[in-house]
């Protein structure tokens, strides 16, 4: 059965390819080459595939030509535009430290009006505490020279009574002359007094009206500390709101950032010591309140400025460039990183401080840079085709680090840019991008 389908399948194929023979003659003998039907059917397909195939390729690589200048058009612009946010966010980070400087030159100079106006206030409140005991003794001794008045008086009246009384005679004549002795020493005792009274009087009202001026300067200051703090509090919130914005849109935790920066720098002294008012053992006040809370202000603004160099928030390329593959799945594969493509020999710099832990050729990642930084992030740079620092070298950011190259299982120049954060691969646009408002 099988064998009569074969024959009767020969025959179809014999119909339409017969079997042919080819004749190789030489000098001394004569040879040939028998092409049966199945042989011709499999070199007339093998044929056909070649040339489907070839006509397909030419269409891909056409199609690919195409898209490929669609796409290089395409990257020309995207880079025109990237390099225009640049030149913006340049332009808005200048303005931002200026900005910043200013703040804290207006700062100091506040802090140095609110030392002054503390002073100014404590000596105030020391004048009136003085003031207030003045009129207390002023007031005593007007109560006590009144009283002597009143006993004088009715002591004179007394004499009078018994001088009207009196008996004639010498008795009444040497009487009579200690009355009007003792009479005189009481008039003039009471001049005195009514003077002493009017002095103390006025002293007392002269005291009264400097402290009525004395409470309307006090509120004068009082009124300008809260403008100048208004102010503070403002700028301080200004320079610190996008700091918190840019870690939190990195997914960092801003609050273990800075326990971490401040752990870091737990030494006497420096620049990351906290800053409070003295309040000397007393219950503190509004203002020392909203002072030391500008302070903490203060120094939470330089914990971020220090974080910031330690965690790679800039782009490791300078010059132009253009973004190709990006982090994600590519041809089935996890691609772990962002590649930035330029001219090989194209300047690698380091995207915050850190320490190199590796600095050589890695299997497919070619000639590559780890670079370990605070918080447990790592930086990787791949493909290079020159390495400038060594193994367990300190680098900070924006330091030049090598160049790019195409070294390692790669198909073009280009950068193959990773961030890991636990050892855990993350996508390097959420850190570029987390940074593109403030730097």
């Amino acid at each position: 059965m099988r064998k009569g389908i074969t024959i009767k399948f020969n025959a179809l194929l014999e119909r339409h390819f017969p079997e042919r023979r080819v004749f190789l003659r030489s000098d001394k003998d004569t040879r040939f080459i028998r092409l049966r039907p199945g042989t011709q059917v499999i070199a007339v397909l093998g044929i056909s595939a070649f040339v489907a195939w070839s006509i397909i390729a030419t269409a891909i690589l056409l199609m690919d030509s195409i898209g490929s200048g669609n796409f290089r058009e395409q990257a020309k612009r995207d880079q025109r535009a990237y390099e225009a946010r640049l030149n913006e966010m340049a332009k808005e980070r200048d303005m931002r430290a200026t900005e910043a400087l200013a703040a804290q030159e207006r700062f100091n100079s506040a802090l140095d009006q609110i030392s002054q106006m503390q002073s100014e206030l404590l000596g105030s409140e020391i004048r009136r505490q003085e003031l207030e005991t003045g009129v207390d003794v002023i007031q005593s001794t007007l109560r006590r020279t009144m009283s002597e008045r009143d006993a004088a008086q009715n002591k004179a009246n007394e004499l009078g009574l018994a001088l009207n009384s009196g008996d004639g005679g010498n008795g009444g004549a040497t009487a009579s002359s200690e009355t009007i002795a003792t009479l005189d020493f009481l008039n003039e005792a009471l001049s005195e007094t009514a003077e002493e009274r009017n002095k103390v009087i006025a002293d007392s009202q002269a005291a009264l009206q400097q402290a009525d001026e004395m409470a309307e300067r006090i509120a004068l200051m009082e009124d300008q500390n809260d403008q100048i703090f208004r102010q503070l509090e403002d700028a301080m919130t200004i320079s610190v709101e996008p700091l918190d914005k840019m870690f939190s849109a990195a997914g960092l935790n801003t609050e273990t950032l800075l326990n971490t920066v401040r752990r870091g720098y737990s030494g006497q002294g420096g620049p990351l010591t906290p800053m409070t008012f003295s309040t000397r053992g007393e219950d503190p006040s509004a203002d020392t309140l909203r002072a030391n809370g500008i302070l903490n202000q203060l120094d939470q603004l330089n914990l971020y400025r220090i974080a910031a160099q330690k965690v790679p928030l800039t782009i490791p390329v300078k010059s132009t460039f253009r973004y190709t593959s990006g982090y994600g799945v590519r041809w089935g594969r996890m691609h772990k990183g962002q590649d930035l493509a330029g001219p090989t020999g194209t300047p690698i710099y380091a995207t915050a401080d850190g320490v190199v832990t590796h600095a050589k050729w890695l299997s497919g990642y070619g000639r590559l840079i780890k670079i370990q930084h605070e918080f447990g992030i790592e930086t990787r740079y791949a493909h290079l085709s020159k390495i400038s620092v060594k193994n367990g070298q300190r680098v900070s950011r924006g330091e030049r680090i090598g160049d790019m190259g195409n070294s390692g299982r790669s198909t073009g120049t280009h950068l193959h840019y990773e961030i890991r954060v636990g050892g855990k691969a993350i996508n390097p646009m959420t850190y570029i991008k987390a940074a593109k408002n403030v730097f």
